[in-house]
């Protein structure tokens, strides 16, 4: 018998017993999971702290070994390694159309990455910014931290804004040289000349600041889920900052994109994850000084140590690869 991450009440997770399929369905691939990334964000505040969810089985990303493909899977043979958005357990069983190859000689833990990488990738793709043009990112937790790698990578003047000081010094030591406790309201070279605000935290004061040290008609993305309200702020401070600054004040829900390209959208979820793997395999962050990996028999200690804030590394993965080890 399989085994899958269960969340059985607010704040309770374990492990549960899951059957697994003898062969794949039609167009569908079978196969042993090797890591799985938890999501901070989403698993913790949708599934973890919500007793109405439970039971719920979580997941956010994976990466598998193929072991067998089903009839019509084209482009994928067993002993493939791929990436995939799905549950955390120890097999996947996946529509061939919702996986990607994962590059030769990327490691499979820091592969998980890339979901997390998408969580921008979309605000990327849809910015008018361009690069060379200043970028504040604020929140230097997980998707921030990636957030700002990414921009970097593609040519922007990027400054990550945060105010604990353990998250600053990651991200300094991961590459990223501009960094500060609070947005730079009285910096003239940021204030009314920063072309794109993006917001990891999800914190409306953070946003109020967002929408302050944008340039007129610059663009302020909420990327960060505002799971609760955590000031007195009044919306007419807000509205007032978009009204007279001209701010283009948006989502930055990455289901903006479609998941498969059309005719008329190039861009899409699948293609953002392909980019952010071929740049993961590229040398684009060096993942593994910031991930911790974990037995999924110790998922309540994982949750809680997220939840808490115990962890150091940024990035926390269920190990699947040495089956039945604790």
């Amino acid at each position: 018998m399989e085994a899958e991450i269960l969340i059985t009440g607010k704040q309770q997770a374990g492990l549960g017993a899951i059957e697994k399929p003898e062969r794949p369905a039609p167009n569908h691939m079978l196969g042993r999971t090797l890591y799985s990334f938890i999501s901070p964000g989403t698993e913790l505040h949708y599934y973890f702290l919500n007793e109405r969810t439970a039971p719920a089985k979580p997941g956010y990303a994976a990466v598998f070994e193929i072991e067998q493909v089903g009839e019509g899977v084209e482009g994928f043979k067993p002993g493939d390694r791929v990436f995939s958005m799905s549950p955390h357990r120890s097999f996947q069983h996946i529509p061939a159309d919702e996986a990607v190859l994962v590059p030769e000689g990327l490691d499979p833990a820091a592969a998980t990455i890339a979901r997390l990488m998408n969580v921008s990738m979309t605000t990327l793709m849809t910015t008018a910014a361009r690069p060379g043009e200043r970028v504040v990112i604020s929140g230097a937790g997980p998707v921030g931290l990636l957030a700002a790698h990414l921009f970097k990578r593609s040519g922007y003047d990027v400054l990550i804004v945060d105010p604990i000081e353990s998250r600053l010094e990651t991200a300094r030591d991961s590459g990223i040289s501009q960094t500060a406790a609070a947005m730079p309201l009285e910096n003239p070279a940021w204030k009314r000349q920063t072309a794109l605000a993006v917001d990891c935290s999800g914190h409306e004061s953070a946003v109020l600041d967002a929408c302050r040290i944008v340039r007129p008609r610059g663009e302020v993305v909420m990327i960060g889920v505002p799971w609760k309200r955590s000031t007195d702020l009044y919306a007419q401070e807000l509205l007032q900052e978009v009204f007279y600054n001209y701010v283009v004040l948006r989502s930055g829900w990455e289901w903006e994109l479609p998941i498969h390209p059309g005719h008329f959208q190039p861009h899409s979820i699948m293609g953002g994850l392909a980019l952010a793997l071929r740049w993961l395999a590229e040398g684009f962050l060096d993942v593994k000084p910031h991930t911790r990996t974990m037995s999924p028999h110790d998922a309540q200690e994982a949750y809680d140590g997220l939840l808490n804030r115990r962890f150091e590394e940024p990035f926390v993965l269920f190990d699947w690869s040495r089956p039945g080890e604790k």
